[in-house]
C-alpha cells in the first residue's frame, strides 16, 4: 500500500477547509458560487496553487480571481488555524476552465451522434 508524502495529504486538507471557508464565512459577493476544484502543493509546503471554478462554466473568472486574490490572507490565516500548521502555503489562484471544456465536449458530441437529415422529398 503506497503511503502518502505530507504536501499530498496536504492538498486534501487545504482543498477541504478552503470549499468550507468559502461557503459558510465568506461574505464577498464574487465568492459565492466559487468552489476549489484541486489544490497542488509545492514539495516546499510553501506555496499551494488553488484551482477554482464557477458554478456557470461560462461566466467570467477575472471577479472572481479577484475576490480569491483579495481574501488570500484571511484564508491563509484560517488554513493555518484549522490546520494547526506553523506556517500555511501562500494561496495562488487559477481559474479550472475543465467543466466548460467538457460542456463544450458533451454539446459537440450530442451533435455529432444526432441522426443527419433526409431529404423527404425524395
Amino acid at each position: 500500500m503506497a503511503e502518502f508524502s505530507r504536501h499530498q495529504r496536504l492538498n486534501g486538507q487545504i482543498l477541504r477547509v478552503l470549499n468550507e471557508l468559502l461557503r459558510s464565512e465568506s461574505k464577498d459577493p464574487r465568492l459565492q458560487f466559487v468552489s476549489v476544484s484541486s489544490v497542488d502543493v509545492s514539495r516546499d509546503l510553501s506555496v499551494a496553487r488553488v484551482y477554482f471554478s464557477t458554478l456557470d462554466p461560462d461566466a467570467d473568472p477575472e471577479p472572481v480571481a479577484q475576490g480569491l486574490a483579495s481574501a488570500a490572507g484571511f484564508l491563509r490565516s484560517r488554513i493555518g488555524r484549522a490546520l494547526k500548521i506553523r506556517r500555511s502555503p501562500e494561496l495562488r489562484f487559477a481559474h479550472d476552465d475543465s467543466a466548460a471544456r467538457g460542456a463544450r465536449l458533451s454539446a459537440m458530441l450530442a451533435a455529432d451522434a444526432r441522426p443527419p437529415e433526409t431529404d423527404e422529398d425524395g
